[in-house]
């Protein structure tokens, strides 16, 4: 494999001409960028590089920089909503807190499903105190839905596209390894940390933004990242 890693590699931050290039999007509300698979998006309590220290690149003209609409996993790509000025911001936190913008993630699995898709409703609760952002499946646990299908199959890898209905932390990683396939590269919830593992193999692949009433949602599409490619071809994408 391209990334032979017994752990998880730190991204340095963007210069603001990497940054730049990584905008899939942009109109007077809102932007759409590429996170890459590494950074956090947030500045952590013990500092470090983050994505929000690039933003002050992506003013295109306003007077401050835009801010997160939501966040993604550190270890996670693709789509990330940035809103460009504060009604702008508020109205897509809107959005997203009522469902209303749709997401497809794509993730390269271990093993697979035996069915060709699925829907997986299974509460998450926060596996203990020490843990922070944790999950684990809990009956008496907040409402989580996903959506799945099978896009290909390589081997003992599954391409899915993963659909998150309810926007739990972690609600993607803990739901496919509680089903038995573990998104490959998660050494929280997979199988653990092995020499020789890779990224997490998760991708926000595509996002839906009702932005106006009047008109239809727009769709961003994040291609596929570096890390992702050789597995994702091993199941049968074919570069697009």
């Amino acid at each position: 494999m391209s990334e032979s890693l017994d752990r998880p590699i730190d991204v340095p931050e963007l210069t603001a001409e990497e940054i730049l290039a990584r905008v899939l999007h942009r109109d007077g509300l809102m932007l759409v960028i590429d996170k890459p698979a590494g950074l956090p998006v947030h500045r952590g309590p013990k500092g470090g590089a983050n994505l929000e220290a690039s933003f002050d690149a992506l003013r295109f003209g306003l007077p401050r920089p835009p801010v997160l609409a939501h966040r993604l996993d550190k270890d996670t790509s693709g789509c990330l909503v940035l809103g460009r000025h504060r009604k702008a911001t508020a109205s897509l936190g809107l959005l997203f807190k009522h469902g209303r913008i749709s997401k497809t993630y794509w993730a390269v699995v271990e093993g697979g499903a035996a069915d060709d898709e699925g829907i997986i409703e299974m509460p998450l609760g926060r596996l203990n105190a020490d843990r922070g952002w944790w999950q684990k499946p809990d009956p008496d646990g907040q409402k989580a839905v996903t959506n799945w299908k099978v896009l290909g199959r390589g081997g003992s890898l599954a391409w899915l596209a993963m659909e998150p209905v309810t926007g739990r932390t972690h609600q993607l990683r803990v739901h496919a390894a509680a089903m038995g396939w573990p998104i490959v590269g998660d050494n929280i919830y997979g199988n653990g940390p092995r020499f020789g593992e890779p990224r997490l193999h998760l991708h926000s692949r595509e996002i839906g933004i009702p932005i106006s009433k009047n008109k239809e949602p727009v769709r961003v599409v994040a291609p596929a990242p570096a890390h992702m490619q050789e597995r994702l071809r091993a199941c049968g994408w074919n570069g697009k």
